[in-house]
């Protein structure tokens, strides 16, 4: 009787309306993250169009996958699984130190490759023996805030050259500002912020897809439509596109490394949409979730694509629209699923300007400062133990804006650690935090300020 009931609210819920608009939102949501990193990569590789198209249709595929798994059975949350952009950023670093350097791009895409499925392994094992919450532990309230920050730099920062036509990957060597393309992007940017702001919460909440989709329109009158990849009419799978396996001690320490810190993606997500949801995140919930992304990762290292891990700017989309619900997320999963197994609509998707796709996320990511200034509440700073995330916060943001060029002195095995600003400062936030008891450091000071306030008063009085 009770299966029976719940049947019905789901196809009740199938059939408003209100679910498949709100899930087409979701669909383009995660189809403007997802649509630019395949394309990217594979560009970055020098990989053919045909290569690039099958990665496309396979990143759709696995993506809506993926989402519809962790909605049932994993974490059960309406939080997006795609293609991490800690991994996407790691590896466009990568790309850029292998070429200055001379290393060959298979080699490097091979040793990609081993390190992928190394670090899908590691995530199946935390997931399988439920070490995930041991692990939690060590991702306090101040190194996820400095994770959330940190991330957002990054990601904002690709997503800001995305705005102003700068090409991705090593084509923007030699690129320029495109004026006109910059000006659209702003105005949808600034239009897109001005309903999540002023509109009324019904509009509010579809404040993307309309940025979106007026913004492909107004691009595709103004400008001439570009196409980033082929006309496909069939779909293959390719195993190791990037390179067959090879092994590059430095590629492979650096990829195990930033997979292991990708976790912080996972404990971010589930942490930052406990209070939307009034729950916390149980042990099985992890279990789920780490088991469930291990699997996805191993895909994603056979088949050359970006590993997965839970959408932390889903944080900031859930903030934005207020659909927390799963159905919406489901139906916007299993929308981007069909895509991918259809190529016709798959190409045509294709076709969304980059710049405008960028836009949307570029408002989407601002919220992210929101998720860290969250977390960073949760810690009692003074001038004492703000060096727990002074320094991680500081540092990180400045080998951001460093020439790649700067690195080269640094010994090859560590150099791609080092020149990403965005690992450098979670695993600097990591060591301080969890190497200093700065609560209890910052408490003693605090008192012996408070005491000698005391003493100076009573000195004061007895004066009087």
């Amino acid at each position: 009787m009770l299966c029976i009931k719940r049947k019905v609210i789901i196809i009740n819920e199938l059939l408003k309306s209100s679910n498949w608009i709100s899930g087409l939102q979701w669909l383009f949501f995660i189809f403007t993250n997802i649509v630019v990193i395949p394309i990217t990569v594979g560009a970055a590789f020098e990989l053919s169009p045909g290569t690039i198209v099958n990665m496309l249709q396979l990143s759709f595929i696995v993506t809506g996958l993926a989402c519809i798994i962790q909605a049932f059975f994993g974490h059960k949350r309406a939080i997006m699984e795609g293609q991490s952009g800690l991994w996407w950023g790691v590896i466009l670093t990568l790309v850029s130190t292998a070429v200055a350097q001379g290393m060959p791009l298979d080699i490097l895409g091979g040793s990609l490759t081993v390190g992928i499925i190394i670090v899908a392994i590691l995530t199946f094992l935390i997931g399988v023996t439920g070490i995930g919450p041991r692990i939690a532990k060590l991702f306090t309230p101040a190194v996820m805030g400095v994770f959330m920050f940190l991330f957002g730099c990054q990601l904002i920062g690709i997503f800001l050259k995305g705005m102003l036509g700068i090409p991705f990957g090593n084509q923007a060597a030699d690129a320029s500002i495109d004026v006109g393309v910059s000006l659209l992007s702003i105005v949808i940017a600034i239009i897109v912020i001005v309903i999540s702001v002023k509109a009324p919460s019904s509009i509010r909440r579809y404040g993307l897809l309309i940025g979106i989709i007026g913004g492909w329109i107004i691009y595709a009158i103004i400008f001439k439509p570009e196409s980033a990849v082929s006309e496909a009419t069939s779909f293959g799978l390719e195993l190791f596109p990037l390179g067959k396996p090879a092994w590059d001690m430095g590629i492979i320490i650096t990829t195990v490394i930033a997979g292991l810190l990708n976790a912080a993606n996972t404990f971010g997500a589930l942490k930052g949409t406990e209070d939307m949801y009034n729950v916390k995140t149980t042990k099985s919930e992890y279990r789920a979730s780490f088991t469930i992304t291990g699997v996805f990762t191993l895909i994603a290292g056979i088949f050359g694509l970006v590993p997965n891990s839970p959408y932390v700017s889903s944080i900031g989309f859930l903030s934005q629209t207020g659909i927390i619900k799963r159905i919406p997320f489901v139906l916007g999963g299993f929308m981007f699923l069909v895509m991918g197994l259809i190529p016709p609509v798959g190409h045509f998707f294709s076709q969304l300007p980059l710049s405008i796709g960028s836009a949307a996320l570029f408002v989407s990511y601002l919220l992210l400062l929101n998720s860290s200034l969250n977390f960073f509440k949760e810690v009692k700073f003074n001038t004492v133990n703000v060096y727990r995330s002074a320094v991680p916060l500081f540092v990180g943001v400045v080998i951001m804006t460093l020439p790649a060029t700067y690195f080269v002195t640094i010994p090859s095995i560590v150099r791609p650690v080092l020149s990403s600003g965005l690992l450098v400062g979670i695993i600097l936030a990591l060591l301080l935090e969890n190497l200093f008891d700065w609560d209890e450091y910052g408490n003693e000071v605090q008192g012996k300020q408070t005491e000698t306030v005391s003493t100076t008063v009573t000195d004061t009085n007895d004066i009087n």
